[in-house]
């Protein structure tokens, strides 16, 4: 899907198919790109994430921009959606510390081994959001709670955003451990700098993304593999 996606990416930015333009049919796509449709649908969903294209129903996929801004993931912006994360969870984090109950950190621990085991994306993507929901629930305070759930659908495009295009999830179980370890240990500054660095890899890793060069040299028969 990386492959087709950095393919198609590099023809919209160099300007192959300009603003405007209807994309080949995902037949004629599948067909030309040898590669199967559920690919080609993952990497037209990044697409249409980069702020690079929109589909609609009954006419196909559309060129708006030739450049990748601000992601966007479901009704919020990457940028947005970050600067709220950082107000609400870095505090939330050290509220967690200071009074999760045994039973909080039995979930929180639970659902870490979870995911550490978890092969499949949608599967780890869903326990993902429940995770920060949790850390939440821990901070004993209902209202950050419904704040995590209220962008609970942004976080769960995010990432899956993440780690299909920057394979962020071995990574993210380990910045998960380091929050949950300092959730355990009663520790505020440690549960503060903890979600603190987990913020701060997916903003660069969002970044690296959006900002990657354009390194598609596409061979004859498709994009490389």
């Amino acid at each position: 899907m990386e492959a087709v996606l950095t393919h198609l990416r590099g023809a919209i930015e160099r300007g192959e198919y300009a603003i405007g333009d209807k994309l080949p049919s995902e037949a004629e796509l599948c067909r030309s790109l040898e590669i199967s449709r559920p690919v080609l649908r993952e990497a037209l969903r990044a697409l249409q994430t980069m702020g690079l294209t929109v589909s609609k129903t009954g006419k196909g996929t559309f060129v708006v921009a030739n450049t990748v801004g601000d992601p966007t993931f479901g009704d919020y912006a990457a940028s947005d959606l970050l600067e709220v994360r950082r107000h609400i969870e870095i505090p939330v984090a050290g509220y967690a510390a200071a009074r999760r109950t045994p039973e909080n950190l039995d979930h929180l621990a639970h659902l870490l081994d979870r995911m550490e085991r978890e092969t499949d994306t949608t599967a780890w993507v869903a326990m993902d959001t429940i995770f920060h929901i949790a850390v939440a629930e821990a901070s004993q305070n209902p209202v950050f709670r419904r704040v995590i759930e209220e962008i609970r659908d942004a976080l769960a495009r995010q990432s899956a955003f993440l780690n299909e295009l920057g394979g962020r999830r071995e990574q993210s179980n380990r910045e998960h451990r380091a929050i949950v370890e300092a959730l355990i240990d009663g520790s505020e500054h440690d549960a503060v700098e903890a979600m603190s660095h987990h913020l701060d890899r997916v903003e660069t890793t969002l970044t690296d993304i959006v900002r990657s060069a354009r390194t598609d040299t596409p061979t004859e028969g498709g994009p490389e593999a």
